[in-house]
């Protein structure tokens, strides 16, 4: 296999982090900018919403750019995001920060994803998505301990001159090494937008949002739940995120391995089936440290091996408007992680914390039908074409 798609996974890794890396420092930044923590916390929502909205749009107004000059050109764009964030005099300067390193991030991992798909053979397109899709994974589970290291060592801007220093390596690596790769013919939006009419499609991304979203219920609130049922202290709970972490990052490989061995539409259904079982599990082993974390392991692999399978999927069912349903794919990801924190929340205040894991896992049954419902339209519209 091609290997620069191991260079695209270090770019998604590097511009991915961006997104989670203050978490841990909201209480840094709150104080040092005079802010609330709920306002300190709107700096993580405006990002994953300008991600989820500006990735589709970014994409279709780029279509005609060669890709590697708009790697580079969106590159520096994203450093100069975080460098304004390393400078923000205040908290509206860090605000508009947030949503340019967001616009830029989300049209980079789109391009490192189609980029990495372009290069290899076909026979390796659902492995190469899958390993830059561990880069963009990594950069989710590792972005908070990294920032919480860095912002309570050096401050809570240290994170973003780190990243900004490390976007600097990236457009030079990308300048050296990556060749000129052509645009792919464009498609008008109205094109693009209507592709979503087409049931194989619509159903596909549901079944992406509605994963992440039955996944997020229990994750978002993952430190209450095993404090509460488990009786475990902090220490615990951290080793408890970095067991999830690796196997978190271990899943795209995962799911991209499956989709070039057995197909993607087999890897789907596996993925989500699995997930379902882990999930609806958890409650049940929280009685065995061991057994808890095998089951948290599986859900932990589990949660990040949909993407490059569905991904290679959605490449093959409407390969005219790929660009697109990559960038839309991304977006449901990050959708689908807000709606489901939501929903958590709404549990625990009407329920308790206890009951979301079952809750994530109805949601779980739901994105098994409609990959179901795509698949099965997947099928016989092939079965239908002309030969």
């Amino acid at each position: 296999m091609d290997k620069r798609v191991y260079l695209l996974t270090i770019v998604s890794f590097v511009v991915g982090m961006v997104e989670l890396i203050i978490g841990g420092i909201l209480d840094l930044v709150a104080t040092d900018l005079d802010v609330s923590l709920g306002q300190a916390g709107l700096l993580i929502t405006i990002f994953s919403l300008t991600f989820a909205i500006s990735a589709p749009i970014l994409s279709f107004l780029t279509a005609k750019v060669e890709r590697k000059k708009l790697t580079l050109i969106t590159l520096f764009i994203f450093f100069l995001g975080n460098l304004v964030a390393v400078f923000s005099p205040s908290y509206t300067i860090l605000f508009t920060s947030r949503m340019i390193s967001a616009a830029s991030s989300s049209l980079l991992i789109v391009l490192c994803v189609v980029m990495a798909a372009n290069i290899v053979e076909h026979k390796y397109r659902g492995r190469a998505i899958g390993i830059v899709n561990m880069g963009v994974s990594g950069s989710l589970v590792l972005g908070v301990p990294i920032g919480l290291m860095l912002g309570n060592t050096f401050g809570w801007r240290a994170p973003f001159a780190m990243i900004a220093i490390l976007s600097l390596f990236s457009i030079t690596a990308i300048f050296l090494f990556m060749g000129k790769i052509a645009p792919t013919e464009q498609i008008s939006i109205k094109k693009q937008i209507g592709s979503l009419k087409n049931v194989v499609v619509l159903f596909a991304q549901s079944t992406t949002f509605i994963m992440l979203a039955g996944h997020t219920v229990l994750y978002a609130y993952l430190t209450p739940f095993v404090k509460s049922t488990m009786g475990l202290d902090g220490t615990w709970v951290s080793i408890i995120y970095f067991v999830f972490g690796i196997a978190a990052v271990s899943g795209g490989f995962i799911g991209g391995t499956f989709a070039d061995r057995f197909g993607a539409k087999p890897a789907i259904l596996s993925v989500v089936l699995l997930f379902g079982i882990a999930i609806f599990a958890i409650p049940y082993t929280t009685f065995s440290l061991p057994l808890f974390i095998i089951i948290m392991i599986i859900w932990g692999m589990m949660s990040w091996a949909l993407t490059p399978p569905m991904q290679s999927y959605l490449m093959q069912a409407a390969p005219e408007t790929s660009n697109i349903q990559i960038s839309l794919n991304n977006s449901a990801v990050h959708l689908g992680i807000a709606f489901g924190s939501s929903v958590g929340g709404i549990v625990i205040e009407q329920a308790s914390v206890e009951q979301n894991p079952t809750i994530g896992g109805l949601f779980v049954i739901v994105a098994l039908i409609t990959a179901l419902i795509s698949i099965t339209s997947y099928n016989k519209r092939e079965r239908n074409a002309p030969s």
